[in-house]
């Protein structure tokens, strides 16, 4: 260990707002609204208030992907909440998710709105309300439910854990990153093995559970999260980058993936999304000024 710093807890614990950190300015001990914000409603059955955070693509793809298959019931709009900013805590938002994280859904295709809150809810949510990319019964239902929470369960290690001591930490700490690196390559082994010999995390079919696992792990086996890849040595399993590669060449997923994006590529980036067209006529690229 190489840390110099030694810290006992106190008896109480008390918040210090100016505790450091990216997140620090949004970060609270305390739930509900800060600010009464109404939001936005859109022509479509579907109301998606997310960010392109691992989170929020799951539920982009999905929607792209029951799009793709013909459900026209899946027609959505997709509204931009910026966390950082803390939109989050408005008024509207806290009403669809009182626990004030993205991505959140309301379906007012109904005679009365439902909201639907946690990614995992939301996935399992569309599956059921469409029939698709969940097995109706049987032993593969229990396979896909299983898979989806293991990722619900294990996520946070990666997130909330590695992530964030490895990337966003005010001081890197040296036992927190060892703890959750360790966590991460042991997950990673895990879904490692499980492909080896499947192609999808089911078998052969592709469903929600794949969608839920491939913005985080997926997108880890590419690089593509936190600047790590060397770091976990992503590389070594082989398996898991083979999937990877092989979801991120769908075109849904590819779409979805651009839904509420604010970072990378001007042409990667789709605020907001309201009808498919604006795929081809508003990604940054195309609405930025001209030079």
């Amino acid at each position: 260990m190489t840390d110099s710093s030694s810290y006992t807890p106190p008896a109480v614990w008390r918040w210090h707002k100016e505790n450091g950190g990216k997140f620090a300015s949004i970060n609270r001990p305390i739930a509900g609204a800060t600010h009464d914000k109404a939001l936005p409603v859109g022509r479509h059955p579907l109301q998606l208030y997310s960010l392109a955070t691992p989170n929020g693509v799951k539920v982009t793809v999905m929607l792209e992907e029951l799009l793709a298959l013909g459900h026209s019931g899946a027609e959505y709009d997709a509204w931009l909440i910026p966390i950082n900013e803390g939109a989050q805590f408005g008024s509207g938002f806290v009403a669809v998710n009182p626990n004030s994280k993205i991505p959140a859904l309301m379906d007012r295709s109904g005679a009365a709105p439902v909201r639907v809150f946690e990614s995992g809810a939301i996935l399992l949510y569309l599956a059921e309300k469409f029939g698709a990319f969940l097995p109706a019964s049987g032993a593969e239902r229990a396979e896909c439910l299983s898979w989806l929470f293991w990722q619900m369960g294990s996520a946070p290690f990666l997130g909330g854990g590695f992530g964030h001591f490895y990337a966003y930490a005010p001081t890197k700490i040296e036992y927190a990153i060892d703890r959750y690196a360790m966590e991460v390559k042991r997950q990673m082994d895990v879904l490692n093995q499980r492909l080896a010999g499947h192609e999808f995390l089911v078998g052969d079919a592709y469903t929600v559970a794949d969608m839920a696992v491939w913005p985080w792990y997926g997108a880890l086996s590419r690089g593509q999260l936190y600047e790590a890849g060397e770091f976990l040595q992503v590389h070594e399993y082989t398996h898991v980058v083979r999937w990877a590669d092989q979801i991120a060449q769908r075109p849904a997923v590819q779409r979805g993936r651009m839904v509420n994006r604010t970072w990378g590529e001007p042409a990667s980036q789709l605020h907001e999304r309201h009808d498919a067209s604006d795929f081809d006529t508003k990604t940054q690229d195309k609405l930025a000024p001209s030079s």
